[in-house]
């Protein structure tokens, strides 16, 4: 089931994307990796994978855990 995450969540994701962002561009500049559609693909890859990551921590910091699914209900009612 889906679970909104907290505002705690949205806000620090946020800033960790840019800053993501900023130094995954930054390193691939010292590389020499030219500029492109794939380059920027990568670098919006990477970034979403980091944010992503860093609200996870967050919600986990929080004590926020994820909605149980399906099949752990279903094992519960089944026990």
């Amino acid at each position: 089931m889906f679970a909104l995450p907290s505002i705690a969540n949205l806000i620090i994701s946020t800033f960790v994307f840019f800053i993501a962002v900023w130094y995954i561009n930054r390193y691939l500049d010292e590389q020499g990796i030219p500029t492109g559609m794939t380059r920027s693909l990568l670098v919006f890859t990477l970034a979403s994978l980091v944010s992503w990551g860093s609200g996870e921590v967050v919600d986990w910091l929080n004590g926020t855990h994820p909605a149980p699914t399906d099949l752990s209900n279903l094992l519960k009612r089944t026990n």
